[in-house]
């Protein structure tokens, strides 16, 4: 919390000018961040050169990939970023819930690839990271850091990734795959709940000089990234279906916590829309609802803490999902038993094939829009409004671990149907609550607790981000940032401003 990140002028030359002779010897060009809100803008030459890209190599062209408008392929765009729009048949509400697939962005296949690249680029063009002596180090509980280290060996630096032992397999064979050395992959102790152990890691490689620590907890660039580029991303998925359905309401969005880098994105919704804000957590782990702690398995939406760019006094609702509930589903939702399972009640089988697109934590959103929606009484003219953070393809190994410990080893078709009538049609309001000011500013004082007593943040720049006039204060930064990068690329020379 030392190094300054919102920095919108050069802090070191020489720095920024060892950045701009890197990237001109590899060919480097950077995206805006405006050019990732809306990729029509990305010029033409530079959309016809990654034809012949393979969107999973590090290679640089794969940056102006990095928004939500790929094709399932990953390889062309679209207009609308991909989306499903989940009906009362497997839902059970009336209100229609519309998941944003993350699993299109590049090399990482899940949207944090983004916050790692906004939280990287403004360090890198204001001087303040030297890609030629500094190593980016990135806590997370999994995909922040793969994106971390993609983001890094595309442009040239050392990345190390800081995550909890009992990820996912799936994430670590990402890692040892793309790690410069054995090295960078930093296991800390315990899961998804062992936010605290990341960042006594991470105080200890901060010792080292070399070293560049991209909290991504406390990195406002992860905030504006997502309010700048996942916000409008969101708007195109929400409009173009109430093309279809006149009248149609923007009633919620809902993103589990995390970080709070994606649930920022609700700040432009309702800006838009007047759309109400919903946070997601763990049952297990009922930090918010309840101060409380604990362990779970929904991966990617680590707890037992507040985040610091949580604008918490702009959100509305916190609901809690079991990690019983988002186990059994992912086993329900990537079987053949399941999928017939929910065919015979009626799911649409373009429906049921859209559910691979589902990780565990995306689960955990579409049970908390269901939540929020009979807690609201939302009916068919409200719309809520979510992502899929990643897909089934990094939870293939928990499917075993979860038949064992949920369903006792013996899955088949009456256990698939119980799963459903417990986990969907029993998703009730409990543990779901509308927040009143005096329940934001509990929340905002559990934050306390971590950032001034641990982490040494002092209070007044704790206490100022009671005030909405401070969380749009910062969006000053995105258009000096994406200044900053055309100028950039401009001394590169590797390709025309734009």
């Amino acid at each position: 919390m030392t190094r300054p990140a919102l920095e919108t002028e050069i802090v070191d030359r020489d720095v920024h000018d060892r950045t701009v002779a890197l990237f001109r010897e590899r060919g480097i060009v950077l995206p805006t961040l405006s050019q990732l809100a809306d990729p029509d803008t990305i010029p033409a030459a530079t959309i016809t050169a990654l034809d012949g890209v393979d969107p999973d190599a590090p290679d640089p062209a794969n940056l102006f990939r990095v928004h939500w408008h790929n094709r399932a392929d990953r390889k062309g765009r679209v207009g609308v970023p991909d989306h499903v729009v989940l009906p009362k048949a497997l839902t059970g509400v009336d209100a229609p819930i519309l998941v944003a697939f993350g699993n299109r962005f590049p090399m990482i296949r899940a949207h944090k690839v983004l916050a790692a690249y906004g939280c990287l680029v403004p360090r890198l063009v204001t001087g303040q990271f030297d890609p030629t002596r500094h190593r980016a180090v990135w806590p997370s509980t999994g995909n922040y850091c793969r994106g971390g280290v993609a983001i890094s060996r595309i442009l040239g630096c050392r990345g190390v990734a800081v995550l909890p032992e009992g990820m996912s397999e799936e994430r670590f064979r990402w890692l040892e795959h793309w790690a410069a050395e054995p090295g960078d992959i930093v296991r800390t102790v315990g899961t998804e709940s062992n936010v605290k152990e990341i960042y006594d890691k991470c105080a200890e490689l901060d010792a080292d000089p070399g070293n560049v620590i991209f909290n991504q907890f406390s990195e406002f660039a992860n905030h504006l990234v997502h309010l700048h580029v996942t916000g409008p991303a969101l708007d195109r998925v929400f409009e173009a279906v109430r093309a279809a359905r006149p009248g149609l309401k923007l009633a919620g969005f809902v993103s589990a916590t995390g970080s709070a880098g994606t649930i920022a994105a609700g700040d432009h919704l309702k800006d838009r829309h007047g759309t109400r804000i919903v946070a997601a957590e763990a049952l297990e782990c009922p930090t918010m609802l309840y101060n409380g702690f604990g362990e779970h398995n929904i991966q990617g939406i680590g707890d037992k803490h507040i985040p610091f760019i949580h604008n918490v006094t702009n959100t509305d609702v916190v609901s809690a999902v079991s990690d019983v509930a988002t186990d059994s589903l992912n086993v329900v939702f990537n079987t053949a038993v399941g999928r017939e399972v929910l065919a015979a009640r009626g799911v649409p089988a373009e429906i049921v094939t859209a559910l691979a697109d589902f990780g565990l934590s995306s689960i955990c959103n579409v049970l908390s829009a269901i939540k929020t929606a009979r807690l609201l009484g939302l009916g068919p003219d409200d719309a809520i409004v979510t992502v899929a953070t990643d897909g089934a393809e990094m939870y293939a190994t928990e499917i075993d671990k979860a038949i064992a410990k949920r369903f006792g080893g013996a899955y088949d078709r009456a256990a698939a149907e119980r799963a459903l009538d417990t986990h969907l049609a029993g998703a009730s309001t409990e543990h779901t609550v509308a927040l009143s000011p005096r329940d934001r500013d509990r929340i905002f004082n559990l934050g306390y607790f971590t950032w001034v007593e641990q982490q040494g943040v002092s209070l007044d720049a704790f206490e100022r981000r009671r005030d909405q006039a401070f969380w749009v204060g910062l969006r000053h930064a995105i258009p000096v940032w994406d200044e900053l990068i055309r100028g950039f690329n401009a001394e590169t020379g590797v390709s025309p401003a734009s």
